[in-house]
């Protein structure tokens, strides 16, 4: 990652320059705040701004107002490096734009503790911006309603909460795991932009060749998502999203498609997955059938334990009935 130092004094620069190489960082160095924002202009791959408080001409105040300013396309997460203390001092630059600040003389493990966060945010606004443009995708093509899309991801993510905490699955699902299994469920069934209409918006029932047409969502989901991880191989968010895509039709005795995986070979966050869209498919109005009530899915799916669902999913639903109808009555398809 590219971080841009600004500082006119250069022992501090040097120093600065040092300890960010060393971390893997590259780095480039300007004496001022107005070439500094000229270099973000002209180099978009610069997400990190390190910059001194007391510079001259422009000091690190208004070039973060003037960072804030810009129309750059992405975010800059902006360190300020002071002499200053005291709360007056600290509340200016927050309300300027800074994200963090760093006391001199800096240590490099504050520095590196300071850089991650960064990352995170970095991290996390890349991870929103391409869920939305592949749930864009998708939608352009699935007749699925967003309040399915809501509901579906609620399911999920209760589901994986419960299961964090309680059950043989708690050592697998920590909050990263969570928060993937909410972000991504809404790509599902982002393959469905590959099958043509005659198949997807076909309103009677699907002939057994269009079926075998129709499944292929999920292996046509699974390689646009692998796209995408091929240049970002670290978005453990991508990965999740891949794993629902393909899995969310394999059944937990091995009779589901495409691979007919069984068990636990079927990716936990696709099983945690697999219940919550089944029962939002049972509770809601589809041309083929009417509306069943909570009480007659919950029967469905637990005639589905062992055979479509995982026992251990079927058990965290069970704890989480209320939740679930609380779900369903705050997002209600229009």
């Amino acid at each position: 990652m590219n971080v841009l130092v600004v500082d006119d004094e250069v022992l501090s620069v040097e120093l600065l320059k040092e300890a960010l190489i060393t971390m893997g960082y590259q780095v480039a160095v300007r004496e001022n705040g107005h070439d500094a924002l000229t270099y973000l202009r002209d180099h978009g791959d610069c997400r990190i701004v390190i910059t001194d408080w007391e510079m001259p001409d422009m000091d690190g105040i208004e070039l973060t107002r003037q960072i804030r300013n810009e129309t750059l396309g992405h975010y800059v997460y902006i360190i300020m490096v002071t002499s200053r203390g005291g709360t007056a001092n600290v509340v200016e630059g927050l309300e300027a734009g800074a994200d963090d600040f760093m006391s001199k003389p800096f240590h490099p493990s504050e520095l590196e503790v300071r850089l991650r966060s960064g990352q995170r945010l970095m991290s996390l606004e890349a991870s929103n911006m391409t869920i939305f443009a592949l749930a864009k995708l998708a939608e352009s093509r699935d007749p699925e309603t967003g309040a399915h899309l809501e509901r579906v991801r609620g399911y999920s993510r209760a589901l994986a909460s419960h299961m964090s905490t309680d059950g043989p699955y708690s050592d697998q699902i920590d909050a990263t795991f969570i928060e993937n299994i909410y972000l991504t469920t809404p790509l599902h069934d982002i393959g469905k932009v590959a099958i043509p209409d005659y198949v997807l918006l076909k309103p009677g029932r699907l002939t057994d060749a269009e079926f075998e047409i129709m499944k292929m969502h999920t292996t046509e989901g699974a390689a646009t998502l692998n796209s995408v991880l091929e240049v970002a191989p670290h978005a453990s968010f991508l990965r999740v999203a891949r794993d629902i895509a393909l899995c969310h039709h394999e059944r937990y005795d091995g009779s589901g498609y495409p691979r007919g995986l069984m068990g636990t070979d079927i990716p936990l966050s696709a099983r945690i997955f697999c219940l919550a869209d089944v029962y939002d498919a049972l509770i809601s109005k589809r041309v083929y059938k009417a509306a069943f009530s909570h009480d007659v899915a919950k029967n469905l799916i637990m005639e589905g334990e062992g055979t479509q669902f995982d026992p251990q999913v079927i058990a965290a639903f069970l704890q989480l009935e209320e939740t679930f109808r609380r779900i369903v009555a705050s997002q209600v398809d229009p």
